[in-house]
């Protein structure tokens, strides 16, 4: 299986449309906490093994991104490999460009 590059627009719109996802940051906590999407739950990348349980649905879209889109595409080739279904994969919060959606 493999996973699904999406733009970053595209993601926003599934955000904020879709109240059936999961926003999943691949960074250390420490990156999480100084700031992250709204929603997002944390699961660091090297943390990614078996079927997380903070990821139970695996027919559940996971959007998924990190810093710069280097851990969030290994992460989303992983969730793939592990059978999740909907795994999107839209890059860095560098370039994310709506800070209204920011904590």
């Amino acid at each position: 299986m493999t996973y699904q590059q999406i733009t970053q627009q595209t993601a926003k719109e599934l955000i904020e449309t879709n109240q059936d996802i999961t926003i999943l940051d691949v960074r250390t906590p420490e990156e999480f906490k100084k700031k992250h999407i709204k929603g997002a739950v944390c699961l660091p990348n090297e943390q990614l093994q078996g079927a997380p349980s903070s990821l139970p649905d695996k027919a559940q879209p996971i959007l998924v991104y990190c810093r710069s889109g280097i851990r969030s595409k290994d992460a989303a080739q992983k969730l793939a490999n592990m059978n999740y279904e909907h795994v999107l994969e839209f890059g860095g919060i560098i370039h994310w460009p709506y800070p209204e959606m920011l904590e």
